[in-house]
């Protein structure tokens, strides 16, 4: 008898915001396979005897790469075993679900997706910015942190962002930050335009640092914040002042 898979999202860091449905499949089942950036307290409402097996992944140096992964969750499920992929965040923004959910397909697996709350939304408000405002921003792209130089149409999705998007949330892009802001300003964006990054967003290791793009590249120097973070853009920034909320645990900097 085959099992079945659920690809499952754990929510961008705090625990508590993982969905009920999550929490469900969390305890249901016989294996989990987890990455870096789901909470690992989650981990402690599993059933006993469940097996875990970490597939978490850093720029450049993969625990399983994402072939190995996809292979493992259909030699669980052929197995019998209920099996869980927990990821952070939402499992279909850029959490490479659909990879996944197809090899599970061509293997005659059942499967669910369950979605979480996505870093790009649930990080901001933490930090007391909303992502859309009616004064400030009713556009809002979530774009990978990564996207490239050379790129086929990379020019046309550049322009589009600098010129068509009021609010741009970019995911795990601290060491591309140079990059996305030179583009964004070659391509029209105010060199004023505000900048939040938020690093290890909804957890109490959270630091939010605010700049404009043409300062914001020194003040992460500065201040060494790293990935895991949400780079947000865009005018909505300028709310975060008015309504913060959440206490972080060193000062954020702004310049």
């Amino acid at each position: 008898m085959r099992g079945k898979v659920y690809l499952v999202g754990a929510g961008p860091g705090d625990p508590k915001l993982i969905t009920i449905k999550g929490m469900e499949c969390i305890r249901e089942a016989d294996v989990i396979v987890y990455d870096r950036l789901a909470n690992p307290v989650l981990l402690d409402y599993r059933k006993d005897g469940a097996e875990l097996i970490y597939c978490g992944k850093l720029p450049h140096h993969h625990t399983l790469r994402q072939e190995a992964i996809n292979q493992l969750l259909v030699e669980k499920a052929l197995e019998g075993k209920v099996v869980t992929r927990l990821k952070g965040g939402d499992p279909c923004v850029f959490g490479r679900v659909g990879e996944e959910a197809e090899v599970l397909v061509f293997n005659h697996i059942e499967f669910e997706i369950i979605p979480g709350v996505t870093s790009g939304i649930a990080v901001p408000a933490y930090a007391g910015i909303p992502v859309t405002h009616r004064d400030y921003g009713s556009t809002f792209a979530m774009v990978t942190g990564q996207m490239g130089r050379d790129k086929e149409h990379s020019e046309e999705k550049w322009e589009s962002l600098a010129r068509g998007m009021d609010t741009i949330a970019f995911y795990m892009g601290v060491a591309n930050l140079p990059h996305i802001c030179s583009q964004l300003m070659k391509y029209g964006r105010r060199p004023e335009t505000p900048v939040a990054v938020i690093s290890w967003g909804t957890t109490p290791q959270q630091t939010t640092v605010i700049g404009t793009l043409c300062t914001i590249e020194e003040i992460v120097e500065l201040t060494e914040v790293t990935n895991p973070a949400i780079i947000l853009v865009g005018e909505v920034v300028r709310l975060r002042e008015k309504i913060k909320w959440f206490q972080e645990n060193k000062e954020s900097l702004s310049i």
